[in-house]
């Protein structure tokens, strides 16, 4: 406040404070006293009367409104938390799930619509936008979420007493689980993908989502002042004006989450309070930012009558609006690939995909195929490498005819391949198929194309466990032998002076695609490299579950010679080894972003284990027989 402000104020307080005594209060001069009291005669905002020796002064009524504007202003300013610009890429994602709703026997988040449960769409749907870390606050019926218990990366905390206390209560329990920035939603809310991947990207770390009222009667109305929340309150009267409605789903900052526990555990004396009423005693001192999209398409499922209007109107418009939404996208990405019109585009359509999503597109009468990036795949991937190397691929008549890569956000577009048949375990065993397999490898090993990157495996593990640090991933039991056993076969490994030639990294049978009957291309070039050869035949016959007679037959045609030499066997025993190894911290890494893959990871770090004892008997034997 103003030294002049500060000046009104304590002759308000005080008619015969001295001009010594005032300086003394708001730390300035008596010379400046002097001033200041003089400028404010000039002004009309003060007068004085003399008694005596001593004076009196006063506040004109002019004086009064003056200081009354200063201490309005005064309280409408607030500090920033967050003093530094600081871009934070949330991964956490915190749903309050604990309370009773009279009207169903089982939690809110557990009704199902289209056969999907509430509470595991919207976990898809922020795994899908980049979060991977979940905390679940459970309490009425705890016992019904056990099948995502059995879900990677997802803690679960009680609020016991759930019955008694408000969601600020529920929020504080989940405190030991909350180190970084998180996204909050609550169990009962069901909304578009659209305006939750927005808030995910809003670069205000503290951001309450709000929309146009929904005039359902129990609205959560806000009001913004300054560009920041000033009030929240589901009375209508407490409003000058009405600027949205709060969804509950919102976005906080670990400094402001603190605060609020802080504030609440010390201060709060109502067990019944909500966590969004003491988000706004928080925003009297703080900016806490908003994100008003308009028209989302959402619902509460607190009620029966709710349930049954999300069930039978509210959703499928969503699911209307999100599919709509998400062929917007791809269209825009062909547009802007082909620079075409988008009446041109006469049809999309889903097309397989684990990681990454495909889309088998129609354009004037020709057929290619989009490849959308997952979402984390840009940690583990080098787009520009993927497409020095895809286009070495394409010339090479490999694969099928590269158009369009954007190395920024790993969009790909393909010619799409004629009477297509992807190999599986089964028919990649066909003596048919293998001939073509084989002949597909050696024109790329053999072609002395200089690939971008190099796939050197100890350097990948180094790099993954890097990564499933990042996402606070776990390894199996017994990780750290394996490991010295896996690095322990490295100097013996460098000692073969293994010549490194383009190498796909990845061969698995889904990635060889057959065109009629004399043509098979190899695709998916994301993991490609200079590598030893046998890297590739090792995973095929890993990833086809070839037999030993499988194999032999397979390395007859590539080798082209029956009589397989020792040191081929071990290096190919070695890259199996170290395949299964580099994959288990790969499956490690994919189910701490939240994916399941079963048992998959499991048994490829159990084969490595017993491809070790198979390779130490294998030396022992070759040792003896010389």
């Amino acid at each position: 406040m103003e030294d002049r402000l500060k000046l009104l104020e304590v002759i308000n307080n005080n008619t015969t404070i001295s001009q010594k005594k005032i300086a003394d209060l708001i730390g300035i001069s008596t010379g400046k006293v002097n001033y200041l009291i003089q400028d404010l005669f000039i002004n009309g905002f003060v007068h004085s009367q003399k008694h005596g020796r001593n004076m009196s002064y006063f506040l004109t009524e002019k004086g009064l409104d003056l200081l009354q504007e200063g201490i309005e202003s005064f309280k409408e300013k607030k500090l920033n938390i967050h003093q530094a610009k600081v871009e934070k890429e949330v991964k956490l994602a915190v749903i309050l799930a604990a309370g009773h709703r009279k009207d169903f026997d089982k939690p809110a988040g557990l009704l199902e619509l289209d056969g999907k449960q509430v509470i595991r769409r919207n976990i898809e749907i922020l795994q899908d936008n980049g979060i991977n870390q979940f905390v679940i606050v459970t309490g009425y019926r705890k016992e019904a979420f056990q099948e995502f218990r059995l879900l990677p990366n997802i803690q679960f905390v009680e609020n016991r007493k759930y019955k008694w206390t408000g969601s600020m209560a529920s929020l504080a329990v989940a405190r030991q689980y909350i180190n970084d920035d998180f996204l909050l939603i609550e169990d009962d809310i069901v909304i578009e993908e659209s305006a939750v991947k927005r808030l995910i990207n809003n670069p205000q770390r503290d951001c309450i989502l709000i929309t146009n009222e929904s005039g359902s009667g129990d609205e959560a109305f806000v009001e913004i002042r300054n560009g920041f929340l000033y009030k929240l309150s589901k009375d209508i009267h407490h409003f000058n004006r009405i600027d949205g409605e709060m969804i509950g789903v919102s976005k906080f900052s670990l400094d402001v989450f603190e605060k609020m526990v802080d504030a609440y555990e010390h201060y709060n004396e109502n067990p019944y309070m909500n966590y969004e009423y003491m988000l706004l005693d928080i925003a009297r001192n703080y900016n806490v930012g908003y994100l008003k999209i308009n028209n989302i398409v959402w619902a509460e499922v607190d009620t029966r009558k709710q349930y049954e209007r999300a069930l039978k109107k509210i959703y499928p418009i969503m699911k209307r609006k999100e599919a709509a939404y998400r062929e917007n996208q791809i269209i825009e990405y062909l547009v802007s690939a082909f620079n075409i019109g988008k009446e041109s585009i006469q049809e999309i359509q889903p097309f397989g995909g684990m990681t990454n999503k495909n889309y088998k597109v129609l354009i004037d009468g020709q057929e290619y195929v989009l490849r959308i990036s997952g979402i984390g795949t840009e940690k583990m991937i080098n787009r520009w490498e993927e497409k020095y190397n895809a286009q070495i691929a394409s010339t090479l008549g490999i694969d099928a005819d590269l158009l369009y890569f954007n190395e920024q956000n790993g969009i790909k577009i393909s010619r799409l391949i004629p009477e297509a048949e992807t190999l599986n375990t089964k028919t990649a065993k066909r003596e048919d198929n293998m001939i073509m397999t084989t002949n597909v490898l050696k024109q790329l090993h053999q072609s002395n194309q200089a690939m971008a990157s190099t796939f050197n495996v100890f350097n990948k593990i180094t790099e993954y466990e890097m990564l499933l640090a990042e996402f606070n991933g776990s390894t199996y039991p017994g990780y750290d032998q394996i490991k010295k056993q896996v690095m322990q076969l490295k100097e013996l490994y460098m000692d073969m002076d293994v010549v490194l030639v383009p190498c796909h990294n990845d061969t698995v049978p889904e990635n060889f695609v057959k065109s009629g009957e004399q043509k098979i291309y190899l695709i998916d070039w994301e993991y490609a490299g200079m590598n030893d050869p046998m890297w590739d035949i090792a995973a095929h016959s890993l990833e086809c579950e070839f037999s030993e007679e499988d194999e032999e037959l397979f390395l007859s045609y590539y080798l082209e010679q029956s009589e397989i030499p020792h040191d081929i066997k071990i290096r190919i025993l070695m890259n199996k080894i170290f395949q299964d190894f580099l994959w288990t911290i790969w499956t490690n890494i994919k189910e701490a972003k939240g994916e399941n893959f079963g048992a998959y990871g499991l048994e490829r770090f159990h084969r490595a284990k017993e491809n070790l004892s198979i390779l130490m008997s294998k030396e022992k034997k070759y040792a003896l027989s010389k």
